[in-house]
């Protein structure tokens, strides 16, 4: 066997292995760069997928089913506590406050709409949109929050110029206030491949929306009245009242809305948000049990009891890296530490990465083994000429 061509040839191997290498490390830093799990938006503590918290002297967080979760200050935009808040799930219709924040500039309260079969024809929670029947993109609205209407959410669209221009412009808006993790598909929040969102987002977008007074006015509605189907002739067009589905506004004290959110896959999505003694915040919990409202006042009360001593362990629409917070669940703290490091020394390779590189090392340093001792072993049993021929070439 030609043993001068096997070990460059392994070598080869080894040198592409880490060319590839080195083009995933600089992938994986062009990624950090736009806010990934590595190096988040929100400070380098968000790139737990564990419970992120900072108050030594604070009571424990509640106990919550919920996969994801954030609590921050709305006002100074400070994240009090969260668990994997960048994680991608499936919003539901807490997804409609990204639809409102979008649509809510574009249109005028007061401009009638005439429903299409399409609306009428939405799948899941409607108001009960007839087509051919004419609303006012107020009574859209009021029925988006009330009664999280999906017949809403497409009469809204239609009415903004379709529901492809919609998305766009949801999708838009949502890179707009730095929410890198959500990619819409409907205006609905229904699901559907490739539609998702974070905690971190929905805090956004209701942050975002809570700044705007005629959205404060529909999420804090408790009920109204929406119009029924054309009348005949001559004859009043009848209305029937509609109510809101949010029980954190009606039975938690200072409660400011803002929308729940339920699908078999996504379950329960909740984003809440409350004011009390001077200070408002926001409770976002996705991928809970039925109860969602009641997972999201849970946080609202541990928040308002432990903000004046708790740390922020990130912040609301700010990539710049933050102090790195206190965690109670193991894996967070391993994860802040290491997205810690990662922000102070740059982008680094991924432990996967590795593997290829170590696989051929090995393999390259069994061979080189099995073949220095062939030689030795044929060296041994040459004639003298060919021994010191033999021991030239294996220093050269």
């Amino acid at each position: 066997m030609p043993q001068s061509r096997s070990l460059p040839g392994m070598a080869a191997l080894v040198s592409a292995a880490v060319l590839s290498a080195a083009v995933l490390t600089a992938s994986a830093g062009a990624a950090q760069a736009t806010g990934t799990a590595a190096h988040p938006i929100g400070g380098p503590a968000l790139a737990s997928t564990g419970v992120v918290v900072d108050a030594p002297g604070a009571g424990r967080l509640p106990k919550l089913s919920a996969r994801s979760f954030v609590l921050a200050d709305l006002d100074t935009g400070e994240i009090l506590a969260a668990r994997n808040p960048h994680g991608r799930l499936r919003p539901a219709s807490t997804l409609k406050v990204l639809t409102a924040v979008t649509l809510l500039p574009k249109l005028d309260p007061a401009t009638v709409y005439t429903a299409q079969f399409q609306d009428a024809q939405a799948d899941g929670s409607k108001v009960g949109v007839v087509p051919d029947a004419t609303y006012t993109v107020h009574n859209l609205f009021q029925a988006l929050f009330l009664m999280s209407g999906n017949d809403a959410a497409s009469a809204l669209a239609n009415a903004a110029g379709g529901v492809a221009p919609t998305v766009a412009g949801m999708n838009a808006k949502a890179r707009e206030l730095g929410a890198l993790d959500t990619s819409v598909r409907n205006p609905s929040g229904l699901d559907a491949p490739g539609q998702y969102s974070s905690a971190y987002d929905l805090a956004l977008f209701a942050r975002a929306g809570l700044e705007r007074q005629d959205f404060r006015g529909y999420v804090t509605t408790v009920k109204s009245s929406f119009p029924g189907k054309m009348p005949k002739a001559g004859k009043a067009r009848k209305t029937f009242e509609i109510y809101t589905q949010d029980k954190l506004l009606l039975r938690y004290r200072g409660a400011i809305g803002v929308k729940t959110g339920w699908t078999t896959k996504a379950r329960g999505t909740f984003v809440g948000a409350a004011t009390r003694d001077g200070r408002t915040l926001v409770a976002t919990v996705m991928h809970t049990g039925q109860a969602s409202w009641s997972e999201s006042a849970a946080l609202l009360d541990w928040g308002f009891a432990n903000a004046p001593s708790a740390q922020p362990v990130g912040t609301l629409n700010q990539s710049a890296p933050t102090q790195a917070a206190s965690v109670r669940h193991p894996g967070a703290a391993s994860g802040a530490r290491k997205a810690a490091a990662a922000s102070s020394a740059g982008p680094a390779m991924p432990g996967w990465a590795w593997v290829p590189v170590l696989l051929l090392g090995s393999v390259v340093a069994l061979r080189t083994r099995v073949l220095l001792r062939r030689r030795r072993r044929r060296a041994r049993l040459a004639p003298p000429a060919d021994r010191r021929r033999s021991a030239s070439s294996l220093r050269s």
